[in-house]
């Protein structure tokens, strides 16, 4: 049976700012964390503010674009919430665009490792935002264990995929520092990760 998944967005043509060429982001409804700032969180609870696709109806949805994915190495960006909570789903997504689109993940890999081993053969890139390595750091602003974030590491680590990923690593006001940061890049650098962004959460105070 085809799978069926709660998405809360879909954004065309976005440049550069979900991987190569131009992007649709897609983001998924549902997310293991609870961050003290979260982006999106109409992606949390059962507001009514998603709408259930297959496979195939998004195929159908995205694939307007695909004269851009195609021409300028770019294709689909699934985000969230978590999109790692979907393997099945992108996979079987995978089937019906084929190769040529890339497919990029934006995951904090908080899931379990056999999903991210699933969708490991199936995506280009996988922008990974990490809040912080430091396991009472992450727990404090998310509300769960890291233990998963660091299983899920290694693993990529010992696949040998780790130019393909993105590591974002944030300044977050009032949780980390910039020392608690470069602990984090050195703790990755170590396990041959090269690619990171470094930003500060911009938080709106009321």
């Amino acid at each position: 049976m085809r799978q069926r998944a709660k998405i809360i967005g879909i954004a065309r043509h976005r440049l550069s700012t979900d991987g190569d060429g131009v992007t649709t982001l897609v983001a998924f409804h549902g997310c293991p964390l609870r961050c003290r700032y979260c982006l999106n969180p109409q992606s949390l609870g059962d507001g009514g503010r998603f709408r259930e696709y297959s496979p195939e109806q998004l195929y159908t949805e995205t694939r307007i674009d695909e004269l851009y994915f195609i021409a300028t190495n770019g294709g689909v960006t699934f985000g969230g919430g978590e999109p790692c909570l979907r393997p099945q789903f992108i996979s079987e997504f995978r089937e019906l665009c084929g190769p040529e689109w890339q497919l990029n993940l934006e995951t904090s890999l908080n899931v379990p490792p056999s999903n991210i081993k699933a969708l490991l053969p199936i995506v280009n890139t996988l922008i990974i935002d990490i809040k912080d390595i430091n396991p009472d750091i992450y727990r404090d602003y998310t509300g769960q264990s890291n233990a998963l974030v660091l299983e899920n590491f290694r693993m990529i680590a010992d696949t040998g995929r780790q130019s393909d990923c993105i590591v974002r690593i944030p300044l977050i006001p009032g949780y980390n520092t910039d020392a608690d940061r470069d602990a984090s890049r050195k703790a990755l650098e170590a396990l041959g990760f090269t690619r990171f962004d470094l930003f500060t959460y911009q938080i709106c105070k009321p």
